[in-house]
């Protein structure tokens, strides 16, 4: 199991006697020293020792799996193999310690256990607060995307922030505009303009047979549009295809489809179309992330945008369809 690195770690006891962490954390637990512990619960070194000795004992808990040596750089400059103890240690220890601080965490704990087990969750509202932040500023970032004079319902902000949930680093990524247009999927494959062409065809004689398109829906204004935006995406360059992942190739067809305006009517339509028939074609359609809510918010983003957001467009689309 691979640990995470206890460099710069500060463990300390809030005000409200909860346990809380400074520093590396970035996997799902937490390493400390014993002199950490001892001081995160005001107690004295020995006695931390002694607990932790009568847990491994009693077998209260895997030695193999709460302890761990790191290796520790002293103030001397020399690096040294210090021993570190897990989260569930240190949870441990508090319960068995006799000083006022641990008296307020198993109070803290005690309350957060019950409405663990009466309500079936526990509010953490530190944590709310703070992600509620980054959430507003995630909404502030895909409306900057945007010309001034336009402003998206605010159901489709949301849409995408919702699809980006398990990553607010795409999204921040906006601001700072290094999104990365790298997929992760290279398969050889042929696109025609042709093949596209025929595909929107069945689908404008759909539409209009069930009512819902008339016949200037998806009607070229130029002959070889298509066939010019398909160029586009599978254009190459001393020997290699410009965009090279079908993630790039995707994202730059949806783009293009639709901020081209290739039709008298039915760009955005007929955009969202080519974008899953490609995605189907080349079996990277996830249905749970490309849902008719998220595409139909990428589509009106990508519409609305201004066009020197493009790159940062393509890379929301290849991070949401690499993931």
């Amino acid at each position: 199991m691979k640990k995470p690195s206890p460099k710069n770690l500060f463990i300390y006891q809030a005000k409200s006697g909860a346990i809380e962490f400074r520093g590396d954390f970035l996997h799902d637990t937490l390493w400390a020293t014993q002199a950490q512990i001892a001081e995160a619960f005001g107690a004295d070194r020995s006695v931390v020792t002694k607990h932790i000795r009568n847990i491994l004992k009693d077998r209260e808990l895997d030695a193999k799996s709460v302890c761990a040596k790191f290796a520790h750089t002293a103030d001397d400059g020399k690096t040294y193999q210090v021993q570190f103890y897990s989260l569930d240690i240190i949870l441990a220890v508090g319960y068995r310690t006799n000083s006022q601080r641990a008296i307020e965490f198993r109070k803290w704990a005690t309350k957060t256990l019950r409405d663990y087990i009466t309500k079936g969750y526990v509010i953490d509202r530190k944590k709310i607060q703070k992600n509620y932040a980054e959430f507003l500023k995630t909404v502030t970032t895909i409306q900057d995307l945007l010309p001034e004079h336009v402003a998206l319902d605010p159901k489709i902000v949301l849409e995408l922030v919702k699809e980006f949930s398990s990553t607010w680093t795409a999204l921040d990524a906006y601001d700072k505009k290094n999104l990365e247009a790298f997929g992760t999927t290279k398969k050889s494959i042929k696109l025609s303009g042709e093949e596209l062409t025929n595909a929107i065809e069945d689908l404008r004689t759909s539409l209009i047979k069930k009512g819902e398109a008339t016949k200037m829906f998806a009607q070229e204004k130029k002959e070889g549009n298509i066939e010019g935006i398909v160029g586009n995406v599978m254009q190459g360059f001393g020997g290699k295809d410009v965009y090279q992942t079908l993630e790039e190739k995707a994202a730059h067809l949806l783009y293009f489809m639709v901020k081209n305006h290739p039709f008298t009517d039915g760009n955005k339509r007929s955009g969202a179309f080519a974008f899953v028939w490609f995605l189907n074609k080349t079996k990277l359609l996830n249905r749970k992330k490309i849902t008719p809510e998220a595409l139909t918010a990428l589509t009106l983003l990508i519409a609305e945008s201004d066009p020197k957001n493009k790159e940062q467009l393509t890379g929301l689309i290849v991070s949401l369809l690499k993931k």
